[in-house]
């Protein structure tokens, strides 16, 4: 078994506090900014445009974690107590919220940007979105948080810093799910970069909802509940709000029939076959 007992602040500064999990939701962020700028280089976009997405997809991520976690899994709590919702730096950010939160963001860009339609931008952006889950994710793990059930294996963890703490292994859900969105990511940056051209709009963002939220919706049986309203559910929140998400990514791969030819994405004058 494996003792985890890592601190989660790295260290602190009066009352200034640097710990692990703010440091990588903030490299998630930088490593999704190098990505997109050599995406809409390689497809003559704007560094401008760029930054406006940018901007967008971190306060949609942002807002919607946070109200996702505040609406889905503890809501009499946090209205009764208004501003505990800004107190962001003590946990409570849920995937699904920020799901939402993107997509709602995604739409507001492209109302701005009317030569890039919502799928087109969905679809470079969940290349992102799967690598930050998974620095999230390890965040998540440096916070002995969102556990795992109790467990016998042999790389079972035993979260001596969990709330309350552990004294019996428990699976490390947070590391599998950290490991299945990396796997998404080469995957979705592997699919971009040989079939960018002719995919159709869509495509890459329904692979994207079918496997992640599949890996989350299978992961949730070895994962222990977050909140007490869910020991009795047969299926647990994570799994009842992964289920939509699965459906729309089975619509969009398999019955959304839009295509859209290279000549729409970017005039081939300014196509610039980089290497990631």
């Amino acid at each position: 078994m494996i003792t985890w007992n890592v601190d989660p602040e790295i260290f602190s500064l009066g009352p200034l506090s640097i710990r692990y999990y703010g440091v990588l939701f903030a490299v998630a962020f930088l490593a999704g900014f190098k990505i997109m700028s050599y995406i809409f280089k390689n497809e003559g976009k704007s560094e401008n445009d760029l930054n406006d997405l940018f901007l967008y997809m971190f306060f949609g991520t942002v807002i919607g974690a946070r109200l996702g976690h505040v609406l889905f899994y503890d809501p009499v709590n946090y209205l009764s107590n208004p501003l505990k919702i800004l107190e962001v730096w003590k946990g409570g950010l849920a995937s699904h919220g920020a799901a939402i939160g993107i997509l709602a963001a995604i739409y507001f860009y492209c109302q701005k940007h009317k030569d890039q339609s919502f799928l087109w931008v969905l679809d470079r952006i969940v290349i992102t979105v799967a690598l930050g889950g998974c620095f999230v994710r390890l965040g998540n793990l440096f916070n002995s948080e969102i556990i795992g059930t109790y467990t016998n294996i042999p790389w079972g963890f035993i979260f001596v810093n969990a709330m309350p703490p552990e004294t019996e292994p428990r699976h490390p859900a947070q590391l599998y799910e950290a490991l299945s969105y990396l796997v998404l990511f080469f995957v979705l940056i592997g699919i971009y970069r040989k079939k960018w051209r002719e995919m159709k709009e869509g495509f890459i963002f329904g692979i994207f909802l079918i496997y992640l939220f599949t890996a989350r919706f299978l992961i949730e049986f070895v994962k222990d509940v977050q909140e007490a309203f869910e020991q009795d559910m047969i299926l647990k929140m994570g799994q009842i709000l992964s289920i939509p998400f699965i459906l729309l990514g089975i619509y969009i791969l398999f019955f959304y029939k839009k295509k859209q030819s290279a000549k729409n994405y970017s005039s081939k004058k300014n196509i610039k076959n980089n290497a990631l």
